[in-house]
Parts: C-alpha cells; sequence; structure tokens
C-alpha cells in the first residue's frame, strides 16, 4: 500500500517521549471495525494485535455497541465507585451464571480498580494479608504491569528499571523449559524452600502465567503448572494465576488454567473482560481468603458501569452456549500453527522456534532483531503485529477471537510475506 506523510507534529511536539505503539505504526487511526482499523486517510490495516489482548470481540462489536448505546441513552449511571447499580448486578448475574458455576469456581469477585496493574497489586496484598509474609514468588520473564508492586515481580530489566527505586519482596524462579528441559521442574525452588540457610524468606505465593505474553509466548505445559498447584498446597503458598492477558478465551477455555484441570487460589483478569476495550479488571479468590475490611483496598474508578454493561453483553453473546467459542478458538489456532509451520519450513534457517495456544503465538528467529523488521514490513503491507519477549525477538498474533477464516488467511499470507521480504 502507498502511505501519504500523515501529520504527526502535535504528538511529537506535546505528548511526552514515553509513547510506543505509535513510533511503530506512524499512521493516525480513525476507525476500527472488527478486525480491521482504518487511518484519516483511509488505509485499510488487518488488526493481528487486538489493543494487546483487550479486544477479543474485536473493535466496535456491533451487539457489545447496541447494549452500550442504549444504556447511555436512558442515562444509565456511568461512574459508580462501588454503589450497587443495576449494571453492577447485572455484570455479576451473568459472570456467576456464565463463568464461574458452569466450571465450579467457587470465587468472590472484587473489582479493584480499572486496569490489570490494579488486579495484580490487590492480589499481592491480599496474599500478604492472609498469610502474614511478605515474599511473593514469580517467574523468569514474568510481566504483571507497571505499577511498583507488579514490577517486583515482574522479570524485564528495561521495565523494572523504570521503577527508579529498589523492588523488594519478590524473588523470581525458572519458568517451565527455562534450562530446556536438563534440570527437574522446581528442582531449585524446593532446596530454597527447604534450605533454613538459603536466604529465601517463606513466600505469601507465587504469582504465575499460564501463556507468558509480553515475556515471548512461554507456554506452560499442564503438567508443569499441576506440579506447581502441588508445591504451593504443600508448602503452605497461595496460587494467583494472572490471567489478563490470557483469559476471557485467549487459550480457548475461558480461563487460560482450565486445561490443567488446576484451581488457583486467586486469579486476576482485565484487558478483554469489558468485552469493547473500556477499563475494567477482577480479582478472584476463594471465599475463605476473603479478609478485607470495608474500604481497605478500594478505588476511585473500579466502578465503571460502562464496561459493566458491555461485559455482560459479551458473556451473554459468546459464553451462554457451553464450548462454542472454545472450539471456534481452537479451530482458529490450529489454522495458525499450520501457517506457522508453513512459514518455519519456508525459512528452517531462520526460525527458531514457533509456539503458542488458541489464538495466542509466537515465533521466534535466531536473529533477534529480525522480529522488528518483519513488524515493520508488515505494518507496510496492512498488517499490524507487534514483538515480544526480553529483547523484542519474537513476532506476537494476538487476533481477536471474532476474526473470521478468511481474515486469518488473509494476515497470515501477509506475515509470510514480510518474513521473505526481511531475510
Amino acid at each position: 500500500m502507498t502511505i501519504t506523510q500523515p501529520d504527526l507534529s502535535v504528538f511529537e511536539t506535546l505528548e511526552s517521549e514515553v509513547r510506543s505503539y505509535c513510533r511503530a505504526w506512524p499512521t493516525v487511526f480513525d476507525r476500527a471495525q472488527g478486525s480491521r482499523m482504518f487511518d484519516e486517510d483511509g488505509h485499510e490495516y488487518l488488526d493481528f494485535f487486538a489493543g494487546a489482548g483487550s479486544l477479543n470481540y474485536g473493535h466496535n462489536n456491533p451487539v457489545l455497541k447496541r447494549a452500550l448505546i442504549d444504556y447511555l441513552e436512558r442515562d444509565g449511571v456511568t461512574h459508580g465507585l462501588d454503589m450497587s447499580t443495576t449494571a453492577k448486578r447485572a455484570f455479576l448475574e451473568s459472570f456467576q451464571n456464565m463463568v464461574l458455576r458452569p466450571r465450579d469456581l467457587p470465587y468472590k469477585v472484587m473489582f479493584p480498580g480499572p486496569t490489570g496493574t490494579n488486579a495484580v497489586e490487590s492480589a499481592l496484598k491480599l496474599a500478604r494479608k492472609v498469610k502474614g509474609r511478605e515474599a511473593i514468588v514469580s517467574f523468569t520473564n514474568a510481566f504483571h504491569g507497571m505499577s511498583l508492586g507488579s514490577l517486583a515481580v515482574t522479570g524485564n530489566a528495561f521495565k523494572r528499571a523504570g521503577a527508579g527505586i529498589p523492588l523488594v519482596h519478590g524473588t523470581p524462579m525458572p519458568f517451565d523449559n527455562y534450562f530446556d528441559g536438563q534440570v527437574p521442574d522446581f528442582l531449585w525452588f524446593e532446596r530454597l524452600l527447604g534450605d533454613q540457610g538459603s536466604g529465601l524468606n517463606k513466600p505469601a505465593a507465587v504469582i504465575v502465567e499460564t501463556v507468558q505474553g509480553e515475556g515471548g509466548i512461554n507456554v506452560a505445559r499442564p503438567e508443569w503448572l499441576r506440579a506447581l498447584a502441588e508445591l504451593c498446597e504443600r508448602q503452605d503458598m497461595l496460587l494467583i494465576v494472572d490471567d489478563i492477558q490470557m483469559g476471557c478465551g485467549r487459550t480457548g477455555a475461558f480461563f487460560s488454567f482450565e486445561e490443567a484441570g488446576i484451581v488457583p487460589d486467586i486469579v486476576t483478569v482485565s484487558k478483554s473482560i469489558s468485552g469493547y476495550g473500556l477499563p475494567m479488571s477482577l480479582c478472584l479468590f476463594k471465599p475463605e481468603l476473603d479478609v478485607w475490611e470495608p474500604g481497605e483496598h478500594n478505588g476511585t474508578f473500579r466502578g465503571n458501569n460502562p464496561a459493566f454493561v458491555t461485559a455482560a453483553a459479551a458473556l451473554e453473546t459468546y459464553w451462554s452456549d457451553g464450548s462454542a467459542m472454545e472450539k471456534q478458538t481452537r479451530a482458529r489456532g490450529e489454522q495458525i500453527e499450520q501457517a506457522l509451520i508453513s512459514i518455519t519450513e519456508e525459512n528452517l534457517a531462520d526460525v527458531r522456534e514457533y509456539r503458542g495456544r488458541g489464538l495466542v503465538w509466537g515465533l521466534e528467529f535466531h536473529e533477534k532483531e529480525r522480529a522488528g523488521r518483519i513488524a515493520r514490513r508488515a505494518f507496510e503491507l496492512g498488517l499490524l503485529i507487534e514483538t515480544s519477549g526480553p529483547e523484542s525477538e519474537v513476532v506476537k498474533l494476538l487476533p481477536a477471537l471474532t476474526v473470521t477464516p478468511e481474515e486469518l488467511d488473509e494476515g497470515l499470507r501477509t506475515l509470510a510475506r514480510a518474513v521473505r521480504e526481511t531475510v
């Protein structure tokens, strides 16, 4: 496609240097629908980014948009703190009936604030309060958010350095396959827990992503997750699963940990829980952990009622009929996997590995800088993809769950072309 130079002057002169995605995609976006975005000059882009996983049901999903417009037009409450509202009640009832009960999950629901890092902060605070301990164990290449508590359990050195102060009370352990299968699972972790001279304070909790999104699409095996859950139970540690990017159906099932057959003590959910890209997050926990005092953890924007409206509509539309959405996501994932196999076979000397689950996939190259070049070329060809991994060495595919097979095929063909043209 031919792209004219957009007017970016106000962004470059007034907006902070911290901006990032707009540097990779130097255009001014104006409209979006489904899996398509359009800039102000009318150029069309196929979106395999999905708002970093916050748009599982696509841009401006018509069913969710209708529910939102109807609610606003009747002057429904928009800002409610933690007051009881009809919108919150409708969401809680839908979440209970369509998500928790069918999976026999006993969780209480907490609205900690509008973002994923708010949910993580509340989970860490609750674990420490329940256990009376400070230490939290996380994993290599983890990403849990940008506030200080979340950064303390995040692995990325660049992100951690931005804190400007020591990040304490967090200890990293090796994620699944960190040693390429050469070291038994949890050998180091268990040795430290059992050694009074190890220097590891008894942890209150362990926090883990079943698939590390920002860390490079690192997929934990179900048996590894089960062993972790068993270790936590033996050692009196709470298990926190961060499902902020991988939940809400991204890996197939509504929660990414379902495949492993585990029930975490605490689960954090955000991004696509609102369904429409509106800020909203949840901290879910077993009832016996609900030891909060009223107002002990709060936030002005935890009652985003428009998000409750679209969240309830998303659950009723996509999760009321059992496993249909899960089966569709797995089928789309198989379509991506076959395309990545073909790309790998075509570029056998260059591709290090492809990996993923459901509708989150990564393609890693031996030359780390190549992923960035591929993403830039894909943008020029009309495809939005990002990179991930500690050195941005992985091409990351994160299309909407509602993407059609035809759109997937189009995007995957574009990806293959971008790979060929950036050798």
